[in-house]
């Protein structure tokens, strides 16, 4: 796995051994971060279940100020933690180990990636509606495509307007209902 685009690019990211993190695909994350382009400056991004690390690294490589990772598995803690120390960025960083559920509003973020494991649909419920009653300008949430249908359009005070599907991935996109 590799760093796509900007400070960072090209550079590779190192990734726990087995089957314990499902890494956001290159294609993927290259397609997240054209759309974020032109918001995603100066901004502080929130990577939820972030395995190693590599969608908040993308966006500090593309002008986040700064990147908080929430992951509880300790091979991806470690693989974050060492690329984090690989690229330097250690100033710019948060770690926080743990369940991401629990404490996810308790970080200010401008944008919020969620990609719990595919097959703990509540996770993604519990955070959708706890970010729902304190929303954020942004939140995007990685799921399997054949799970789309389960997700809810509205949670809270978001508002579910963008899907982006590429194979078996999809991103939700919400916002603030206005």
């Amino acid at each position: 796995m590799r760093v796509i685009g900007g400070e960072f690019r090209s550079r590779r990211l190192k990734t726990p051994h087995g089957d314990s993190v499902r890494p956001t695909p290159d294609r993927l994350r290259e397609a997240l971060f054209n759309i974020l382009a032109p918001r995603i400056a100066g901004t502080v991004f929130l990577d939820a279940y972030a395995g190693s690390g590599s969608v908040g690294i993308e966006a500090l490589s593309r002008g986040a100020r700064r990147a908080i990772f929430l992951e509880k598995s300790r091979p991806a803690l470690r693989a974050l933690e060492e690329n984090i120390r690989m690229l330097d960025i250690a100033s710019r960083c948060e770690v926080h180990p743990g369940n991401a559920a629990p404490v996810i509003t308790k970080f200010e973020a401008d944008i919020v990636f969620l990609d719990p494991p595919y097959p703990r649909e509540r996770e993604y419920q519990l955070c959708l509606e706890a970010l729902g009653e304190q929303p954020r300008p942004l939140v995007i949430v990685q799921h399997a495509s054949k799970f789309t249908h389960h997700l809810k359009d509205a949670c809270g005070k978001l508002k579910r307007v963008r899907i982006l599907s590429q194979g078996d991935n999809s991103l939700s996109f919400y916002e603030p209902r206005p």
